[in-house]
């Protein structure tokens, strides 16, 4: 059954005023680790998270459709530097806000057709693709301090598809992409931690289930 994963981070005594920083550094960790390097919208959320909100940017997302060099120049421009993103958003600064941005992420996903077939294909067609991660700074009033259990900043990942490929044959190339995604999860999440300072972190997911135990067991059933 496919989960949603998240990674949340804490840090010591974070008042609001430091959030900017903190946000700042961890979207800009996703460009090494195979994320883009620009923000491509934002969304200020007030009290929790039934309100309308308060703040929407959306700057556009990269097309990474191949083209003439000049045309990628201009395509490429598209959305925003994240410390720029990170200001613009934070002007409304209110403790019981809560800060979204949406950035791309670019992982091995085995295409839907050969997923969902019955029947192994000879070989499984595997392909980079871009998903949009949303990273979230919590106001410490924002849905009841939801901070405290969510970490300062959370990360939505979106569906742990991509790194169990759970109804598909686990033939060596398969097992090398998952193995790939795997490594650059791990990246990511030391890279963040890192760079922000924080002194907490947590990968979970929405079912509550171990991403670490269902990869043992998924790659173990392969075998």
């Amino acid at each position: 059954m496919a989960d949603t994963l998240y990674l949340s981070l804490w840090y010591p005594n974070l008042r609001l005023a430091g959030m900017a920083d903190k946000l700042a550094a961890v979207l800009a960790s996703f460009a090494a680790h195979g994320g883009d390097a620009r923000v491509y919208a934002a969304t200020v959320w007030p009290v929790d998270w039934s309100e309308t909100p308060v703040f929407e940017r959306v700057w556009g997302r990269m097309n990474l459709a191949p083209g003439p060099e000049q045309d990628q120049k201009q395509i490429q421009k598209r959305g925003l530097d994240p410390r720029l993103a990170v200001t613009e958003a934070l002007e409304l600064l209110h403790d019981d806000f809560a800060y979204e941005f949406q950035i791309g992420w670019s992982l091995w996903e085995l295409e839907a057709d050969a997923a969902e077939s019955s029947v192994s294909a000879a070989e499984p067609r595997w392909a980079r693709v871009s998903r949009l991660v949303r990273v979230i700074g919590y106001g410490p009033l924002f849905d009841n301090s939801a901070y405290e259990q969510e970490g300062h900043i959370r990360i939505d990942f979106g569906a742990d598809a991509p790194f169990l490929a759970e109804g598909a044959d686990l033939e060596a190339i398969g097992a090398k992409h998952i193995e790939e995604n795997v490594r650059q999860l791990v990246g990511l999440a030391g890279a963040v931690e890192k760079a922000s300072g924080a002194t907490a972190r947590l990968l979970w997911s929405e079912l509550g289930e171990s991403l670490a135990e269902r990869l043992a067991a998924r790659l173990g059933a392969g075998n």
